[in-house]
This record gives C-alpha cells, structure tokens and sequence, in this order.
C-alpha cells in the first residue's frame, strides 16, 4: 500500500473546512433521505437492534433487497444465499475482489475509477488492466474504444470491475457496450464485478442497465450497490452485494474479516427506505437532474467547457490545453472559496485527465448557486 496515500477526498474536504468554501468536491447530499427511513433508524436505536446483526444482514433488509432487485431489474436472487449486507459498496467491491484474485491475476476496469478499486485491486496482489473513458466527438459525453477494451483482456483476467453509472464521468454505459463487455466475460471466463450504487440516478430518458440481466451473464456476476446515494445516507455505510451463491458465499468468507458486520440499526431502516418504491425513488432523480441542469448552466456562463453528464451527481470540465487539475483544485478555495477535485488522480496514466475536474451537484439549490457566483468572479 505504499504507493497509496491519504486520498484526495479527504485532501479536498479538509481544504474545504480549512478555508471555509463550499464543497463541490466529495460527493455527499447537504439534506437528509427519507423521514420514514429516519424514524425507523430511530425506532431500531431505542429498541434492541443494537447489537451484532446476522453476518449476511437482518432479514428484513436481505428481503428488501431482493424485492428491490425483482421490481427494477427483474433479477431473482434469494434472500438466504444470494445476498449479503456490507458496509457500503466500498466494502463489497474490496471484499469481492479479495475473495476472487489471486495474486497475478488481472482485473480490467475503467479508467478514470474511483480510488478504492485501484487498492482493492492491490491489496489481492493482482494487476490493473486500465481501458480509458475519453471524451467523445460530441465533446459532452465519454466513450471507450472496443480495440482497447479487448486488448485488456487475457488468459490472467479474472475480473471486469464496471461502475455505471459511472463515477466520475457521469456516463451510463448503452446496452451496446454492455453485451461488448459481457462478450468478453464470457469469452475469457472472467467474472462481472459491477458498482451500481447510482443505479437510480439516470438522466435524459436514459436506461440503467444491469449487466447481470443480459444473456448468460447474472451466474457470472457480482451486483453492487448501496443506500448512500438513493437515499441520502452515505454516512450509513450500508451496501450489498447479490450474486449467485457461490459468488456471494466467497464475498462473504472475506467480508467476516473485514468488518464481520455493521450498521445493526441502520439495516432494518433501510429496509424501510427500499419499500418506499418508485415514487420515492423517481422525485429523487427529477430532483437531481434539475440539480444538474442548474449546475451545468452555470459552470457554463461561469467560463467552463461543461462535459454533461447522463447519470451521477457529477458533472466534469474540461480545463483547457495546459492546465493541471491537482493544482488547479488545490488553489481553487484560496481564490474563489470553491472546492472540486481532480480527476487525473483516478487515471493510470495521469496525462490522460490532466485538464479534468469534477463538481458536485447533489446540493441545496442556494449553494449551488452561490458556488457559481463566486465561480464567475475568477480571473481566467
């Protein structure tokens, strides 16, 4: 882990305090989620859900989870065997790539990735196999290339890590580039490993699409996900990971190890905030597409070359020829009292999102707007 220092979440949000701006940098909602999920966390603490939870979870929220996956994607997996409770997403994917690599193995995945996946993918001893998400020729979404993607993959892969929607870029991988993916998976016998915690948080019409739903692919994969971002909890640390037993059965041998168990209250509440259904679930999205609709208007007039995102709640710019995101970012708060993060710290190859950075827009609408403010008085 050497190679690993304090992450740039917390380099950021610390800047953030430190000089009192608003932070557009990590990605945490400034309200809270349901009043039903609260009252029920609330219920839990005062009534005796405070102790160790059963290892794959309570009931209840294994239940939840697979009524969720059932109603939305219409993906069956059972409550005792193929489901499993984790301290957020981050811990699932840890936790599954443990379980599955050996050291040597080589995991594809897409680059810029959240910094988790990079350590994760060190401490199993395996081996990155970075494909990379430029932008495309619109200039305001980003797209792979096939050539690359299959180029990662050989006879040592024995992971795919997929986020979609796609942090930080935003994008919502089609249905095309899915079976592309799944192809592969399927040819080189390499298993799906999918973080979907913004499943929900798709834009513009636009589809999430589990690749666990497409052909002879839901045996071969691990589904991630997680309450934080649906329902403004990510302080909760509740996740899941759902998969065929044998899969979920090796994530959970790791995740006793890990963290045993977690959040004992806070999983019945959860629960709960799952049952809510698709009216709870759709304000959230019209919410934050308006959200970013706003955001993305503004950074605009405020100078920026805005590269939209379809799902998330990021939106990334484009800097310009020669600009340096980390020092960009690093001086962003001193200037104007605004804090982003850069994107090139979640690239292999740091050149390749040097002039990128990300914002954040699951905010009130009056910070948003005074973050643009401040924004339009910069100096360029």
């Amino acid at each position: 882990m050497q190679p690993f220092g304090t992450t740039i979440f917390a380099e950021m949000s610390a800047l953030a305090v430190r000089t009192g701006s608003i932070n557009l940098g990590q990605g945490f909602p400034d309200t809270d989620g349901p009043p039903e999920m609260l009252d029920a966390a609330a219920h839990a603490l005062r009534n005796g859900r405070n102790q160790y939870p059963p290892g794959p979870g309570v009931p209840e929220l294994r239940a939840a989870i697979s009524a969720h996956q059932k109603e939305y994607w219409g993906l069956d997996y059972d409550p005792d065997g193929e489901i499993v409770v984790t301290a957020g997403a981050t811990e699932a994917i840890a936790a599954a790539i443990l379980a599955l690599c050996d050291a040597g193995d080589e995991v594809v995945c897409f680059e810029p990735y959240y910094d988790s996946y990079a350590a994760s993918i060190a401490l199993a001893g395996a081996v990155r196999r970075p494909v990379t998400l430029t932008p495309d020729e619109s200039g305001e979404g980003y797209a792979f290339d096939a050539t690359q993607l299959r180029a990662a993959f050989g006879p040592r892969t024995k992971l795919v890590l997929l986020n979609s929607p796609h942090n930080p870029t935003g994008k919502v991988f089609s249905r095309e580039e899915l079976t592309l993916i799944a192809e592969l998976c399927q040819e080189f016998d390499a298993v799906a490993v999918t973080d979907e915690v913004y499943e929900h948080l798709v834009y513009d019409g636009l589809a999430h699409i589990p690749i666990a739903t497409l052909p002879d692919m839901r045996e071969r994969t691990i589904q991630i996900s997680s309450a934080g971002k649906t329902f403004s909890c990510t302080g909760w640390k509740v996740g899941w990971a759902c998969g065929p037993a044998s899969l979920v059965s090796a994530v959970l041998r790791v995740k006793q190890f890990l963290t045993f168990v977690n959040a004992g209250p806070l999983q019945p509440a959860v629960a709960v905030a799952l049952g809510l259904g698709s009216s709870y679930v759709d304000g959230v999205r019209a919410a934050l597409e308006s959200k970013r609709d706003r955001l993305c208007a503004g950074l605009s007039s405020a100078g920026f070359r805005v590269l939209r995102s379809s799902g998330t709640y990021f939106v990334t710019v484009d800097l310009g020829s020669g600009a340096d995101g980390i020092s960009y970012c690093r001086s962003l708060p001193e200037r104007c009292g605004v804090v982003a993060v850069p994107t090139q710290v979640f690239y292999d190859n740091v050149d390749q999102g040097r002039r990128l950075i990300r914002f954040a827009f699951c905010k009130r609408d009056d910070v948003l707007d005074e973050a643009v403010r401040r924004l339009r008085l910069l100096e360029r």
